[in-house]
């Protein structure tokens, strides 16, 4: 799919990532640009990015999806595999930049991976 064109509604959401060093929970983007953009304009802008290789996301365990940018990634290539860690106490979700490599799978090809740690983060504990 991919973007084609840089609309309005691109560039509100990309601004939000602009200076944003964690995730962003959808429910938080909705909330933030809900004077500018509806919620399904939202969606679909949030899964081209992703699709792009702007953003990634991640599933929390109270199953809100978030999101945060790529580094380094495009349509093709998703190349930003890390795990991911959840504050069990104010529900932040944070990209760790710790070394990470998902295992050979024999007969089977892993595209993606998600491993969410979870606990009380350095603002909670």
């Amino acid at each position: 799919m991919g973007i084609i064109r840089k609309t309005k509604s691109l560039e509100l959401l990309l601004k939000e990532f602009q200076n944003e060093k964690n995730a962003i929970s959808v429910i938080d983007l909705i909330e933030r640009l809900n004077s500018k953009l509806n919620k399904t304009t939202i969606y679909r802008v949030l899964e081209k990015l992703e699709e792009d290789g702007v953003l990634h996301s991640i599933l929390s365990n109270r199953g809100t999806k978030w999101y945060a940018r790529c580094n380094g990634c495009s349509e093709s290539n998703h190349n930003d595999l890390h795990p991911h860690f959840e504050c069990s106490n104010c529900g932040k979700i944070d990209c760790l930049n710790i070394e990470f490599q998902i295992p050979i799978i024999p007969n089977r090809n892993v595209r993606s991976s998600q491993i969410l740690f979870q606990g009380k983060c350095e603002a909670c504990f």
